[in-house]
């Protein structure tokens, strides 16, 4: 008797690039953008490596050029509020704009 077997296709992904840096806590951490299947993702990933990597914003494509310089102002806002990772600040205190 023979098995089927599925054959998945393997993920068309585009290169990364370098939209932004910060440091925090001595640890420079770049955000970068890159295309995964026709699907533009945002990530935090540190330069150096080892640490942990964080998807800012999946989907990027639909909300075009304007909303992703808006994200990165938004994060590096971010950062500089909370000195922390943008994905690790709690919603109550993420939407907190003011001074």
């Amino acid at each position: 008797m023979t098995t089927p077997t599925s054959r998945r296709t393997p993920p068309v992904v585009g290169e990364r690039v370098e939209l932004a840096r910060c440091t925090i806590n001595g640890q420079v951490r770049l955000v970068c953008g890159q295309q995964v299947d026709g699907i533009v993702l945002v990530t935090d990933v540190p330069l150096a490596g080892g640490g942990r990597a964080y998807v800012a914003e999946p989907g990027l494509e639909q909300d075009g050029h304007s909303a992703l310089n808006a994200l990165i102002a938004d994060s590096l806002d971010q950062v500089g509020r909370h000195h922390t990772i943008p994905a690790l600040v709690p919603a109550d205190r993420d939407l907190d704009h003011g001074p």
